[in-house]
């Protein structure tokens, strides 16, 4: 089996779209970018083959009873795109379940205010995604 590193974390949205990535032996996961969802896959690209992309990692928002509602569709239909576009990349789905809950609070944390937050908390939950999936990693 290949390395999966690095690799990229999507926490993906109706609006934007949080990107954050491992380090080549996924110590660390950091912030990347927040795209717009209008027409990301060419930026996408971009960040993937700049970083030497691996695995792809996506947030999948799975409700408190365990079932998927209609953002969870949303996020299937992206990553059906994705696998597409990048059919050799391995892609993961990870219960992205309050990573932004807990990206905030990491934030605030760092003396980040609610505005302050506002750019960069797609980022952040991308993170949490990420050292979700690598906490699971062998």
């Amino acid at each position: 089996m290949n390395p999966p590193h690095p690799a990229l974390g999507i926490d993906y949205g109706k609006a934007r779209i949080g990107i954050a990535a491992t380090d080549d032996f996924g110590i660390l996961a950091h912030p990347v970018e927040t795209i717009p969802t209008s027409d990301p896959i060419p930026r996408i690209s971009q960040i993937i083959s700049q970083r030497k992309i691996k695995s792809i990692i996506i947030g999948l928002p799975i409700r408190l009873d365990g079932s998927e509602g209609s953002s969870a569709i949303l996020v299937r239909k992206f990553a059906n795109i994705l696998k597409q576009t990048f059919p050799d990349i391995p892609i993961t789905f990870i219960d992205e379940s309050y990573t932004t809950e807990d990206a905030a609070e990491k934030l605030h944390q760092a003396g980040k205010n609610a505005r302050q937050q506002k750019s960069i908390i797609d980022q952040a939950a991308a993170i949490e995604i990420l050292n979700r999936w690598m906490q699971q990693l062998p």
